[in-house]
């Protein structure tokens, strides 16, 4: 199975197939760096205005930032000064070239989630679609690891773009993460959208790899292996190893009948 994945690290690849499919399905959708594990991914989704200087950037979030302390409600402030904070997280600084986020990066991930949370919490009436879309590789594993602020803000980016079957089954996973029964549904609507917009020799092995996210969204495995007649249990670690435990059984004690013969 496709999710079958192995530990956090590997859990990232399943990231990674949704970047694939923006390629099969051939939509245009450039840049799409949801969360990680394919590269460059989080570097692309800030760096996308090269040739513009940090400076500039620095300016302008201290610009926007006393601008929305002298007027909270003000969304148009608050839109910028996120817009600013994402350009900035594009510096070597923050993100590595191999689509790492250094400890400086976190902080300002933080700070920038702060900024688009106060954005969204005045209710704008057009949401901005690409800045929420660029939302998503901050909140998502390979930044804040937040999956129910990565489902908000691909809400925004779905409705926006509602023919990108990519978008819907992203939208799916981090629903199905998230869990419980109103993410559940959502999921289980936009993985329904998504196999209904992806080409028809792709959607049978997109429908099955969404029914696996949403049976085991973390795609850890658990092991099971039996050694010298005890029977384990467990996950593998970073370096492949299967860390297990012992499984407890307990044997029902032997009832011992006698039979008595009539003379």
């Amino acid at each position: 199975m496709l999710f079958d994945l192995r530990g956090r690290g590997h859990r990232r690849t399943v990231q990674t197939i949704y970047i694939g499919l923006v390629a099969i399905f051939l939509l245009g959708f450039v840049g799409f760096g949801v969360g990680g594990g394919f590269g460059s991914g989080v570097f692309d989704a800030f760096t996308d205005n090269e040739g513009s200087s940090s400076a500039s950037f620095s300016n302008e979030i201290k610009k926007y930032r006393k601008l929305t302390r002298q007027q909270p409600s003000n969304a148009s402030a608050w839109e910028k000064l996120t817009n600013a904070q994402l350009h900035e997280a594009g510096g070597e600084a923050y993100v590595t070239r191999t689509g790492g986020v250094t400890s400086r990066g976190k902080e300002l991930f933080t700070q920038i989630a702060q900024s688009w949370h106060s954005y969204l919490a005045l209710n704008p009436r057009k949401p901005n679609s690409e800045l929420a879309l660029r939302m998503v590789s901050v909140l998502g594993e390979e930044g804040l690891d937040q999956p129910a602020d990565a489902v908000k803000a691909l809400r925004v980016v779905v409705a926006a773009r509602p023919n990108s079957a990519a978008l819907y089954a992203s939208l799916a996973h981090y629903a199905y993460e998230v869990g419980g029964k109103d993410n559940l549904r959502t999921g289980d609507l936009a993985s329904a959208k998504a196999v209904a917009l992806a080409p028809a020799a792709q959607r049978t092995r997109l429908k099955a790899e969404l029914a696996g996210v949403k049976q085991n969204p973390s795609g850890e495995k658990t092991y099971t292996t039996v050694t010298n007649g005890k029977t384990y249990t467990g996950q593998l670690n970073s370096k492949g190893e299967l860390e297990a435990y012992e499984i407890k059984t307990t044997t029902a004690p032997t009832v011992k009948t006698s039979s008595t013969t009539k003379k």
